[in-house]
């Protein structure tokens, strides 16, 4: 029995995990458990072997409960056989071994064999998303698999196929109580495949899971399916498609499917458009909302073909013709003299140390420019393996002439995009400086009444740190550079500028990680290191520090049980004046550049900023400093100086024992990326 061509053995598969199973399988990022396989000679049609093994998830405390109740109730696993079990590579590593000794691995000569599984997310979800996770490389054989479902569906028109109780009962087979969860299973799935032989059934062209992510280039004509497309927010800044793809570890992404979002400073701002190549491995990935890229929760929504077109389709035909040229990995270059030259870009990347390769030479080479010509300093640059590429990013902040240069992995959609916006003369990209200079000269002239700033944390835990002596110009990006490693403990949009009542930077900055170790580990390693800027070194001092530090700086409330940081600031309370009453509608569809400086009553404060920039509706709630990730802004705060007189008090506060002074505060675009 079985085609010519087709696999003369089946492994059939199951995996349990310690949450959720059935079609919720990996939803809520919980281990694999229980791990079952069952070898099946499709030729002669018998079952040949079975093994089951228990996982022992990792890391693990074995005095806590691994197990959730609702694994419990549909497995009826025992804890302590888990809790004894291997770890899932040694697992692995019997399955492995298993398939030598029963003559079917393909790296000792043996005969062909591909996974069965009771739907994707065995394979996809599973075994491929964990051990990504977990830095384990599977043998290619775990790269295909057959959907007993689909397979099920080719041969008998059952209608929909949910569950493998939905198979045996058209075929009329009994569900075996007598065994374990995993193992019944796997053996009624043996018998579903022996009908399907008897009646004819051969088993060809089974589902590929994509090994890598691959380069492709999408134009502005291409019509792109909206049931195909997924947008994913809270990105750490310095993620690349390549980390995205290990993100969706197990599901097919489209060619180019991978399109990191930009500020309109040109910098990502934590947001990416990813496009699968099919609706039900989008379904798929909007199953991983809030799973986790190390200690960051990802947000995963629907999004449309439009949405993509918008962020990575190109009309540049210099971009498609550089994009063409098949290097299979691109560097983005910041801070380039005006006047650079390929040349001398070349020399850049083959100077020692560190001497690398530059794809076709001066062809790998495209320099952005601005409708007029002007050179915008960026410029991108192809390398034609992976090797190559990380030899040349270890030249990060290298010179070139006087300038020192910023180096990133880029992807062919950031290529397009960045040229569209240079490109479009409606829509210039502005340096970072001048658009802060904007935002100060639209602070109204008159005192304005306090912000609450609901989204900086609080409580007594030392997980955040406060930056001293920074240059006057330093702006988030030299922060980020400065820390190097320590940056990827940054909560997203968790760094908070601290700004004059002048608008003059104030040489502080208070920066929200993601946990006291993280805070204390930074300071140990960052503090009195000199910053380089503009040519000059300054010595940074760093601080670790609470919440309530912060929050006591940066909203002036009231902290009893912590001495004030700042002279005077201890008996701060904040205030706020009263103003003519906005429709909520009208503050809901406002854009944010018209709120940058609006004072507003303690009810009429925004939630958050919506994707395309309009602030949403308003919230009634008076006080909020509980800590919420992916929520904050780039706050940029102003020291107060002075004492107004007769500002009433805000409701829920307790009354002021001193005259407060005034403090002035706005909310500008997010600067984070």
């Amino acid at each position: 029995m079985g085609a010519p061509g087709g696999p003369s053995h089946l492994v059939v598969l199951f995996v349990v995990s310690a949450g959720k199973n059935g079609d919720e399988l990996g939803a809520d990022e919980e281990q694999i458990v229980y791990l079952v396989y069952l070898l099946y000679d499709v030729t002669n049609n018998k079952v040949v072997s079975l093994q089951s093994h228990y996982v022992r998830p990792t890391p693990t405390d074995l005095t806590e409960t691994i197990l959730t109740d609702d694994c419990k109730e549909e497995t009826g696993l025992d804890e302590n056989a888990v809790k004894s079990g291997q770890q899932l590579d040694i697992v692995l590593e019997e399955l492995d071994r298993f398939l030598v000794a029963k003559g079917v691995h393909p790296d000792q000569g043996g005969r062909s064999f591909v996974f069965l599984t009771d739907g994707p997310c065995h394979i996809r979800q599973c075994l491929q998303h964990e051990s990504s996770n977990k830095n384990m490389a599977l043998p290619a054989y775990y790269n295909k698999f057959f959907d007993i479902r689909k397979e099920f569906k080719k041969r008998y028109d059952a209608g929909p196929v949910a569950s493998i109780k939905t198979m045996l009962d058209y075929l009329g087979l009994e569900e075996d109580q007598s065994v374990e969860y995993g193992v019944r299973q796997c053996q009624e799935m043996a018998g579903i495949v022996s009908r399907l032989l008897n009646d004819g059934h051969t088993f060809t062209e089974p589902q590929v899971v994509n090994e890598r992510l691959e380069g492709g280039i999408c134009t502005k004509t291409e019509v792109v399916d909206d049931n195909t497309v997924v947008r994913a927010r809270g990105l750490p800044w310095q993620s690349s498609d390549q980390d995205i793809a290990r993100f969706f570890k197990g599901l097919n992404i489209a060619k180019g499917g991978v399109a990191l979002c930009l500020s309109p400073q040109g910098r990502r701002n934590g947001e990416a458009l990813i496009r699968f190549e099919n609706e039900e491995h989008r379904d798929l990935a909007l199953k991983r909302h809030k799973h986790h890229i190390g200690q960051r929760y990802i947000e995963v929504y629907k999004a449309s073909g439009k949405d993509f077109i918008n962020v990575a389709g190109g009309s540049n035909t210099e971009a498609q013709a550089f994009l063409s040229r098949g290097g299979q990995t691109i560097i983005r270059m910041r801070g380039l003299p005006f006047t650079a030259t390929t040349a001398q870009v070349l020399e850049f990347f083959q100077r020692d140390p560190n001497g690398c390769e530059v794809l076709d030479g001066e062809e790998g080479i495209l320099f952005v420019h601005y409708p007029d010509g002007r050179s915008t300093g960026d410029a991108f640059v192809l390398f034609c393996s992976e090797e190559e590429s990380l030899k040349a990013l270890k030249k990060h902040r290298e010179t070139m002439g006087t300038r020192y240069i910023e180096l990133f992995k880029s992807t062919t959609a950031e290529v397009q995009q960045v040229l569209n916006r240079s490109m479009d003369p409606r829509n210039p990209e502005q340096p970072e400086g001048q658009l802060t200079q904007a935002l100060i000269t639209q602070l109204p002239t008159g005192a304005l009444p306090i912000m609450p700033q609901n989204f900086i944390t609080a409580g007594a835990r030392r997980d955040c740190i406060r930056m001293r002596n920074l240059p006057p110009g330093a702006q988030v990006t030299d922060i980020l550079t400065f820390l190097g490693e320590f940056a990827q403990f940054i909560q997203y949009q968790g760094v908070h500028m601290v700004f004059t009542a002048q608008g003059e930077p104030s040489g502080e900055a208070f920066i929200q990680l993601d946990s006291e170790d993280a805070a204390l580990v930074t300071v140990l390693n960052r503090n009195r290191r000199p910053m380089i800027f503009g040519n000059k070194k300054r010595t940074i001092e760093i601080i670790q520090c609470s919440g309530d530090d912060m929050s006591l700086v940066l909203t002036n409330a009231v902290c009893s049980s912590l001495p004030p940081l700042t002279p005077g600031l201890g008996s701060m309370m904040p205030q706020i004046a009263s103003m003519p009453s906005l429709s909520m509608a009208s503050m809901a569809s406002m854009p944010v550049a018209s709120m940058a400086a609006m004072p507003m009553t303690l009810q009429q404060r925004p939630q958050l900023l919506s994707p395309s920039g309009m602030m949403t509706a308003p919230t009634i709630q008076l006080t909020s400093h509980s800590p919420q990730p992916h929520m904050g802004t780039m706050q940029v705060t102003q020291i107060p100086q002075g004492i107004p007189q007769g500002i009433p008090q805000a409701a829920g506060y307790p009354p002021a024992v001193t005259p407060m002074p005034q403090r002035p505060a706005f909310y500008p675009p997010m600067l984070y990326w």
